[in-house]
């Protein structure tokens, strides 16, 4: 049995797993990940009661319960990299022993559903709406550095993607993961759009904004907003959901980003009162979650 050396897996002397600074027992089986460290309370708000609260850099969680269900909301600040640490450390919590430093045999499935702000690609999903990512397609390279493989299904809705965009080749290799089958039709109906999300490794020229330097994808807006095969669409983009839904199809969990729109890249519009939809998003979600266990 392979035991995960010291340098690798680094647990603190209290017990707690580095960077989320959370022991097994803080941390709840679904889990909400915001990008903010500041919505890490805006959610925890909303529990009937509150257990534990950790805070350790831009890593917040607090765990507690809705009615009877058990819920961790977890910041993880923004982009693919911290995603990285935070879903590694929060399945650790889990499926790694802390005292023997070795896998479990028997490993627990893990709920991760997003809670963050986002962009929309198409006309008809406006500012202050829901998007629920059927799919992560990833520009970032985060995927590459883990062994994974690619249904059919999704390797032709990439191959198509990359022989419309001519992403191919620049920067790394496009990927893309489905969301959970199971999370994703519990946010169905008008307040949710569904679509594909695409996540990009910075905010400004990785999405198309022009300020003080050129692009080398000028094009690169209406290229993913005109993107069709078959009934897939991509609905938005942002910059964490493909290393979501990568890292949790690798290690078996169930994830859905949920995004409130706050600007439409087609329309040129901006949310006049993000703080408002935001709040939305998080209570009508809050809701669905709370009522799947029951």
């Amino acid at each position: 049995m392979k035991i995960i050396p010291a340098s690798e897996l680094i647990i603190t002397p209290r017990g707690s797993i580095y960077h989320i600074d959370c022991r097994p027992e803080e941390v709840a089986e679904t889990i909400i990940l915001v990008g903010d460290p500041d919505r890490v309370g805006e959610v925890s708000k909303h529990f009937d009661k509150i257990e534990y609260k950790n805070k350790h850099r831009e890593f917040i969680t607090h765990t507690g319960y809705i009615g009877e269900k058990r819920l961790t909301v977890c910041s993880t600040g923004i982009g693919p990299d911290n995603i990285d640490i935070v879903m590694n450390e929060l399945d650790a919590l889990f499926n790694i022993d802390f005292e023997t430093r070795t896998i479990k045999e028997k490993i627990t499935p893990l709920q991760f559903i997003r809670f963050g702000t986002s962009g929309s690609l198409q006309e008809d999903i406006p500012v202050d709406h829901f998007v629920a990512g059927t799919h992560g397609l990833g520009l970032d390279n985060l995927l590459h550095f883990y062994s994974h493989n690619t249904e059919d299904a999704e390797r032709q809705i990439l191959g198509a993607f990359i022989n419309h965009t001519g992403l191919q080749g620049h920067g790394s290799q496009p990927y893309i993961s489905p969301a959970g089958v199971s999370l994703l039709k519990q946010f169905v109906g008008e307040k949710y759009h569904h679509g594909i999300t695409v996540t990009c490794p910075g905010f400004y020229g990785p999405q198309g904004r022009i300020l003080r330097m050129g692009l080398s994808q000028p094009l690169l807006v209406d290229r993913l907003s005109s993107f069709r095969f078959g009934p897939h669409r991509i609905s938005n983009f942002e910059m964490e959901t493909s290393a979501i839904y990568g890292i949790g199809k690798i290690l078996g969990h169930q994830c859905l980003s949920l995004n409130a729109i706050i600007a439409n890249r087609i329309t040129k519009t901006f949310s006049s009162d993000t703080k408002s939809v935001i709040e939305k998003l998080i209570t009508t979600s809050l809701n669905i979650i709370a009522d799947s266990g029951k």
